[in-house]
């Protein structure tokens, strides 16, 4: 908690995409299902990260492991950040921006595990979930494109974008690095005719392929 709260409070360099094509990766985690409860340390658990660059896959990694602690709400970082860092940092294209199935700045001390890992791996992060973690705010219109924000305590964390016309939106927030500016633009950059930007769903796939062939059984993910 102590980390959380001076990450957020830290004056970094801002990111923004360069002209031109650039890198965007995106990571997952899903662990194997089969106990009860959000789950327990020691969860076996897959990790996929991804580079890609104008549509293609450039680069990708799958890490596994157990889950070094139990599912705790605003502590994500404890249980899934070794696995995805692990993922990213052996990436064999360094991406120039990821995208993050976690919460960057939609955190209760503003530092969800987007932004932990971008200041792990020093690569700048933007957040994608499909519901924020504390913030509130009504939906957009239908859209693509369309946003409005996402608030808590009345200071705007990140937005609902619509990816997808007529799709619910994703809750998009700043990660290390990225703004309210630069978060929703990458992720409509690289979301095609799926709701979900295209880096997270090639590490989705890669990481729920990786735990079928280990036989872990049930899909579903984090």
């Amino acid at each position: 908690m102590r980390l959380q709260l001076d990450l957020a409070g830290r004056r970094v360099s801002g990111w923004s995409p360069p002209p031109g094509m650039y890198s965007v990766g995106g990571c997952f985690v899903c662990f194997g299902r089969g106990g009860s409860g959000p789950g327990a340390a020691g969860d076996a658990g897959w990790a996929a990260a991804v580079a890609m660059v104008d549509g293609r896959l450039g680069s990708a990694h799958v890490s596994e492991g157990a889950a070094g602690s139990a599912y705790a709400a605003g502590l994500l970082a404890a249980r899934e950040g070794p696995f995805l860092e692990a993922a990213v940092a052996s990436l064999r294209v360094r991406p120039d921006v990821v995208l993050v199935n976690a919460t960057g700045r939609d955190h209760p001390r503003r530092a969800g595990l987007a932004l932990q890992l971008g200041w792990v791996v020093d690569v700048p992060t933007v957040g994608v979930t499909h519901r924020p973690l504390l913030a509130t705010g009504l939906h957009p219109g239908r859209e693509r494109g369309s946003r409005s924000p996402l608030l808590v305590d009345g200071q705007q964390v990140g937005w609902w974008l619509r990816t997808r016309a007529g799709a619910l939106p994703l809750a998009v927030s700043p990660g290390w690095r990225t703004d309210l500016d630069v978060a929703p633009r990458v992720v409509l950059a690289v979301t095609r005719r799926a709701r979900t930007p295209e880096p997270i769903r090639q590490a989705r796939r890669l990481a729920r392929t990786a735990r079928s062939r280990a036989g872990s059984g049930t899909s579903g993910g984090s």
